[in-house]
C-alpha cells in the first residue's frame, strides 16, 4: 500500500479541459464506433425483418436508463462517474466495487469489439479471405495507436475526437441517405420471405445488443470533473449523444435493409455496412464505407480508453481495487491506461465478435440494474428522481437480460459460463480485497454520510 499511497494524488484531473462539444464527440465516438458497424448483422439475426425497430426500441429503453445518469451527473459530476454514483448509493463496499468493475470490463469488452470491427472492415479492401489472425493483428495495432494518443493528454484527444466525430457522423449519414435515395426508399427486402422471422423473444434479445450500441453515453460520466460547467453539461452531453445516435442508427439500418435481404445481412454480419455498399454504391461505395468504418472505430476506441482508464484510476484512488505499478514510471492514470489496453488486446486476440458483444451486454445490464436500484433505495429524494421512471428502467433491464440469457443458454452456453465466471471472480475478488484494508467512516450501504450530496452552489463557490 505504500507504493499506492505515494501516487494517490497523481491522477491529474484537469477541470474545464473538455468542452460540451468535446464531451458529445466522445460519447458519439464510443457509441457509433461499435453500435452500427459491429452489431447490425447480429441484431438482424435475432430480430429478423424488424431489426431497424430494435434500434428504436432500444433507444426508448436507453432513455429511461439515461434519466438516472443525467440526474446523478447533475448532482455529482466526477471523474469517477459510475464508481462515484455507486458509492453514493451503496457506500464503499462490495456492491460498489463489483458494479463499477462490471462497467469497466463491459467497456473494455466494447474496446475489443470495436478493434475487431476495425480489422474486419479493413480486410474488405483486399481480395483475400479474412484470416482471423490478420483481423486480430489489425485490432491490436489500433489499440496500441489509441494508447499512444491517450498518453498525449486531454486536449489532443478532445480535438481528435471532435474532428473524427464530424467526419464519422457526416459520412455515415451520407451513406444512409444516399443508400436510401438510390434504393428509391424501397423496403421490399424486409417483407421478403426469410427463415429469419421475427419472434418476441428474438426481438427482445436483439434489443439487448442494440442497448449495447447506446451504452457508450455512460463514458461521458467518467469525465464529469473535466467537463466545463459539469453540473449542467454532463447531462446535456448525454442527451445530445443519444439523440444523435438514434437518428444515425435508424437511418443506417433502413439503408442496409434497402440494399440486402435478412439472409445477406446475417451472412455478412461482421461487416454488414460494407456488404450493403456494394450493390448500392459499387466499388467506390465499398471504399467509402470501409474508410468510414476505420474512422469510426478509431475514434471509438480512443474515446473509450480515455474515459474508462480514468474510471479505473478513480477506483484506485477510492481504494476499491488493488493497484501495483510493476516498476512503471508516471501517474496512476498512465498505469490504468496500460492495464486497460492490455486487457482489450487479450480479448481481441482470443474472443470472436459475437461472444464479445454478448458478454458486454450482460455485464452492462447487470451494472445498470445496480445503478437504478441504488438510486431508488438511497438517492431518489436527494437528486429529485421520479420513482416510476426508475422502476420502469429496472423492469426493462430485467426483462431484456432474462430473455437474452435464455436465448444464449439455448444457443451458446459458453457465453453464460464466461459471464457467470466473470461476475463470480469480480465479487469474490472484491470481497477478499476489501476485507484486507481498514474501513472508513463512509463505509456502509446507503448511510447518510456516504450519500450526502454536494450542493451545486457550494461547488461553485
Amino acid at each position: 500500500m505504500d507504493e499506492h499511497a505515494s501516487h494517490e494524488r497523481s491522477t491529474d484531473y484537469k477541470a474545464g479541459s473538455l468542452s460540451l462539444v468535446g464531451a458529445v464527440s466522445m460519447g458519439t465516438g464510443v457509441m457509433i464506433g461499435a453500435g452500427i458497424l459491429a452489431l447490425t448483422g447480429q441484431i438482424a439475426e435475432l430480430a429478423g425483418p424488424l431489426f431497424p425497430l430494435a434500434f428504436l426500441a432500444a433507444a426508448v429503453v436507453t432513455a429511461f436508463s439515461a434519466y438516472t445518469y443525467v440526474k446523478l451527473s447533475n448532482a455529482y459530476p466526477s471523474a469517477g462517474g459510475i464508481a462515484m454514483f455507486l458509492q453514493k448509493a451503496y457506500g464503499r463496499g462490495v456492491m460498489t466495487a463489483a458494479g463499477a468493475l462490471l462497467m469497466y470490463f463491459s467497456m473494455v469488452i466494447n474496446q475489443s469489439l470495436v478493434a475487431k470491427t476495425f480489422g474486419t472492415y479493413t480486410m474488405q479492401l483486399f481480395d483475400t479471405a479474412s484470416a482471423g489472425w490478420i483481423v486480430s493483428a489489425l485490432g491490436v495495432g489500433l489499440l496500441v495507436f489509441a494508447f499512444l494518443l491517450n498518453i498525449s493528454g486531454n486536449r489532443a484527444i478532445g480535438l481528435f475526437s471532435l474532428v473524427m466525430a464530424f467526419l464519422k457522423i457526416g459520412g455515415i449519414l451520407l451513406f444512409a441517405v444516399g443508400g436510401l435515395w438510390i434504393a428509391g426508399f424501397s423496403f421490399d427486402n424486409l417483407s421478403a420471405e426469410s427463415r429469419y422471422d421475427t419472434t418476441l423473444s428474438g426481438f427482445i434479445a436483439a434489443m439487448a445488443l442494440a442497448i449495447l450500441a447506446f451504452k457508450g453515453f455512460t463514458t461521458i460520466t467518467n469525465s464529469g470533473s473535466e467537463i466545463v460547467d459539469p453540473h449542467r453539461n454532463v447531462g446535456r452531453a448525454i442527451i445530445l449523444s443519444i439523440a444523435i445516435c438514434v437518428v444515425v442508427y435508424l437511418l443506417v439500418a433502413l439503408a442496409v435493409s434497402a440494399s440486402l435481404d435478412i439472409g445477406q445481412i446475417v451472412a455478412a454480419k461482421d461487416y454488414a455496412l460494407a456488404e450493403a455498399a456494394r450493390p448500392l454504391l459499387g466499388a467506390y461505395g465499398l471504399w467509402f464505407t470501409v474508410i468510414l468504418a476505420i474512422v469510426a472505430t478509431t475514434s471509438g476506441v480512443i474515446a473509450s480508453i480515455f474515459a474508462v482508464s480514468r474510471m479505473l484510476a478513480m477506483l484506485t484512488d477510492m481504494k476499491l481495487v488493488p493497484h501495483r505499478h510493476f516498476g512503471m514510471p508516471g501517474t496512476i492514470q498512465k498505469h490504468t491506461l496500460v492495464y486497460t489496453v492490455v486487457a482489450a488486446i487479450f480479448l481481441t486476440i482470443f474472443f470472436d465478435l459475437g461472444r464479445i458483444a454478448s458478454l458486454g451486454a450482460i455485464f452492462y445490464l447487470l451494472m445498470d440494474i445496480a445503478i437504478h436500484w441504488g438510486v431508488l433505495r438511497h438517492l431518489r429524494r436527494q437528486i429529485e428522481a421520479h420513482a416510476a421512471i426508475l422502476v420502469s428502467a429496472i423492469v426493462f433491464d430485467i426483462v431484456i437480460l432474462a430473455t437474452f440469457l435464455a436465448m444464449k443458454a439455448a444457443s451458446d452456453m459458453t457465453v453464460i459460463y464466461a459471464a457467470a465466471a466473470g461476475v463470480a471472480l469480480v465479487v469474490i475478488g472484491e470481497r477478499l480485497f476489501l476485507r484486507s484494508i481498514p474501513k472508513t467512516p463512509e463505509d456502509g450501504s446507503g448511510t447518510k454520510k456516504a450519500v450526502e450530496p454536494t450542493p451545486p452552489s457550494a461547488s461553485a463557490r
